[in-house]
Formats: structure tokens, sequence, C-alpha cells
């Protein structure tokens, strides 16, 4: 319901910069089956000055008040490679040498329609890759939509463990190179972000 009647006061809000309402998933399977309708969330990039106003404005209010619980973390960008509907939306402002605490990776990709079954029939290596992994403290999948916008959303411990994870594990790797080989995504964007603060429960 949120993600259909909130885009238009989201879009009046002059003080947020780009943002997305994401449909979120169980963190179980990664494929459209996970999707869970008591579940979503707001990607928003915004400056520190603004956030206050923004965290006791109406809307989010309201959602405080339909909620039985509320994740909510502050990130800043420590690398970030690929684009989001045509757009660059994070600005690295964290050296990842400088960094030594808990990391956030966000994945997204906009999947070309005739490759969806190719791409899911590699994801459930990747997850079990995934769920066993080092220095993994939680993940789920995310989404704009349940088929087509893809993305993860995951929070480790350190930097290095997303690199094990990512250039290290066989699974991953293999989906590496199956991505480069058969060329599925129209539009792809990873970033890792520094966490800043986070309350609530994932």
């Amino acid at each position: 319901m949120h993600m259909g009647f909130d885009r238009m006061p989201l879009s009046k809000n002059k003080n947020l910069g780009f943002w997305k309402l994401l449909g979120t998933g169980k963190g179980e399977t990664f494929t459209p089956k996970d999707a869970s309708s008591q579940r979503w969330g707001l990607l928003v990039t915004i400056t520190e000055s603004e956030l206050a106003d923004f965290e006791n404005s109406k809307i989010v209010k309201r959602w405080d008040y339909k909620s039985i619980n509320r994740y909510r973390v502050l990130l800043q960008n420590i690398s970030v490679q690929g684009e989001w509907s045509g757009k660059k939306p994070f600005t690295p402002d964290v050296p990842d040498s400088n960094w030594n605490g808990k990391v956030v990776a966000i994945t997204r990709a906009r999947i070309k329609w005739f490759k969806n079954p190719l791409f899911w029939r590699s994801v459930p290596p990747v997850t079990i890759s995934l769920k066993a992994a080092t220095g993994l403290i939680s993940a789920i999948g995310i989404g704009e939509a349940p088929i087509g916008l893809q993305g993860t959303f995951s929070i480790w411990e350190s930097s290095a463990a997303i690199r094990a994870f990512a250039y290290q594990g066989e699974a991953h790797k293999a989906a590496i190179a199956a991505t480069a080989r058969e060329k599925w995504y129209a539009e792809e964007l990873f970033a890792r972000f520094a966490v800043i603060s986070e309350s609530g429960s994932l």
C-alpha cells in the first residue's frame, strides 16, 4: 500500500535527493517467492541537517504508527559502480582504508526480460554461498518490482568480509563470469557504505 500511495508526498519533498521505495524479501531464497508483503523499505539520500526534519514529517510518523518495528541505518558511501535508473545516486565520501567498522553492500540490477529465466537459475548457488559467508551479519532481497528490478541489501562485519565473499567464493565468482558472458543486465549498480549508526532490527 505504502509503495503505491507514498510516492507523491515523497516526490514533493524538496529535501530528499535520490530516493526509492523498495519491496523486500525474507532473506531466504532471494527469488520472487521470497517477497514479503509485511515489510518494505525506503532508500534516500539526504543531508544530515535535513534528516531530523524528515524523521519528524507526517509521512514517517504515519509509517511508525502502523509499524511494529523499524530498522533505520545511516550510511556514508565508500565506493560505487554503475547506475540506478540512469542516475549516479551516490558519491564516495569515506575512504575504504579509513573505515574499520561494519559495512552495508547494496546491489541493484535491471534484468533484461528475456534473460530472467537464466538469471533466476543462477541464484540458488549464490544464496547458499552467501548464507555461509564469514562476516555476514544479515541480508535480504530488495527491489522496485518483484520481477526484473532486483537487488540485495546486506550487512557485513567489514569491507574485507565482502571482498572475500565476492572474489574468493566459487559460486559468486561463477555468477560474475556468467553476468559478463550472458549480459543479462540492462543496468546494474554495486555500492558499499560505512555504517554510521543504526537502530531497530532488520
